[in-house]
Formats: structure tokens, sequence, C-alpha cells
């Protein structure tokens, strides 16, 4: 995601938008679309011609582009990129506010009902993981990951959506303002050495 045009990386990181179709070639996450009808002919052209899988993948492309398709985004990608390219999610907030659109408003809504600490640490993932190898990416995660499971708001999530099934969570702290950046940066610090993700 920090690789992605713009600001793409933090508006899908933390609305949870899902990409579909050929939105996933128009965002830069796939290199390659091929309709779902030509899939079975690609699985059998792979196969008989093992050695040319860029060959055979761009010329299912090709056979898969439709001129009359664009990107689901494309009217709000100024927004994205002015609005997500802040430096903090209350700012993002602020920006969605001031914008004041039905989409901005969309936005804000969706965005007001997660976990301000878990969107405070996914926006500083996304910032930090744009320069960073594939093995730190997998360390950085893997501390986060245990840091979230010392912390109430994973399990609050779980119990208003998988136990209760309320959709209430109540979390901590409750609001975007409230995040102190020492608990945001607290994600990424280091485990002890016999804790840290090793790889074989």
């Amino acid at each position: 995601m920090p690789r992605l045009e713009g600001s793409l990386g933090p508006y899908f990181a933390l609305t949870g938008n899902r990409l579909r179709g050929r939105d996933v070639l128009f965002a830069g996450v796939a290199t390659h679309f091929v309709s779902s009808e030509l899939i079975p002919d690609l699985e059998k052209e792979l196969i008989s011609s093992s050695s040319d899988v860029e060959g055979v993948l761009s010329e299912f492309h090709k056979k898969s582009l439709n001129e009359s398709e664009t990107f689901s985004l494309t009217n709000v990608k100024d927004k994205i990129n002015s609005i997500f390219s802040a430096e903090s999610v209350e700012v993002i907030f602020k920006r969605l506010e001031e914008d004041g659109s039905e989409w901005s408003l969309k936005q804000l809504e969706i965005m007001k009902k997660m976990s301000p600490t878990s969107m405070c640490v996914t926006l500083e993932q996304v910032k930090r993981g744009g320069s960073m190898s594939f093995d730190d990416v997998f360390k950085m995660e893997y501390r986060m990951s245990q840091k979230f499971m010392k912390e109430t708001d994973f399990y609050e999530g779980i119990r208003a959506v998988l136990v209760d099934k309320d959709n209430k969570p109540s979390w901590s702290p409750s609001t975007i303002n409230e995040v102190k950046e020492e608990a945001i940066q607290s994600y990424f610090a280091s485990l002890p050495a016999d804790q840290e993700l090793v790889y074989p």
C-alpha cells in the first residue's frame, strides 16, 4: 500500500475500501488483469507454455482490456490525494469535515466506527513501510501484532462483531485526539531479542 500512487495507500488502509475487478489493476496493486471467463484458458496456456509466463499473462491481459471501464475512484482521486496525504488521522478527519461533500462525510462516518488507536498505528505503518525492505516490513508487522495482543481494542473489536454482535465497540481511547504519539510509536518498538521474528 505505501507504494501505490498518490495517497491511495493511506486511503485503503484507513477506510477498508475493497478493490474489485479491474480496480486492482487501475490502483496499481496488480500488474495484469484477466477476465473471469478467460481463466480456464489462461491456466491451460500457462501449463503448456511454462517457460514464458510473462508472455502468456500479457497476451491474456490484452484480451481482457475494456476501454469503456475506468477506475471506480477516478472522480474522487483528487480528494483522496489532498485529504489522505495528511501526516495524522486527526488532520484527515478535519479535512474530511471541511470538504463536507457526500463522499467525504461517508468516509468520515466509516472511520469514526473504527478503533482510533488502530487507525493511528496503521497510518504510521503505511508511512514507514514505503522505504522498508520486505523482511523489515514483516518484522515491523510482527512487533505490531504482539503489541495489539496486549491491548484491549483488538479483543473489544472481536467482542462487538463476533461475540455479542452488538457492533458497538468501546474503544480505549475513544477518540482520535486522545491517542498519544508515544502510544503510537510503542507499537513499533523492538521486542526482547528472544521474542523478535526470526527467519530460518
